[in-house]
């Protein structure tokens, strides 16, 4: 994946997140970005965005929790999840707007 593709996704993702959650806290860590949903409350972080060289990974604090019937989601650890990107239009396709909504809806108030 080249630094454009990449990019593209990235600013996708954040667009989608700000339309959710207008007051988002986004700040890098972790060598990515992640999602809180109130500033410098780390107990509302939903999760995160990084770039790795073949994808984009939106990761998910509480994704194993999810519902997942369209099998996007990766990882088999206790808590987490994670959705691998690899174009804009997989933002779409892997429901990222939905599992978004979940992740805010699970944390809000948590």
């Amino acid at each position: 994946m080249d630094d454009v593709n990449r990019a593209e996704i990235i600013d996708t993702l954040v667009q989608v997140i700000t339309a959710l959650v207008p007051d988002a806290n986004l700040r890098p860590m972790y060598g990515g970005t992640v999602i809180e949903l109130e500033t410098d409350n780390p107990k509302s972080r939903i999760g995160g965005v990084y770039g790795y060289a073949d994808y984009v990974s939106l990761e998910f604090a509480k994704g194993a929790t999810f519902d997942d019937p369209g099998g996007v989601l990766e990882g088999s650890g206790k808590s987490r999840r994670h959705v691998k990107l690899r174009s804009v239009e997989d933002v779409t396709a892997k429901t990222c707007a939905q599992l978004l909504r979940k992740a805010i809806s699970s944390s809000w108030g948590a």
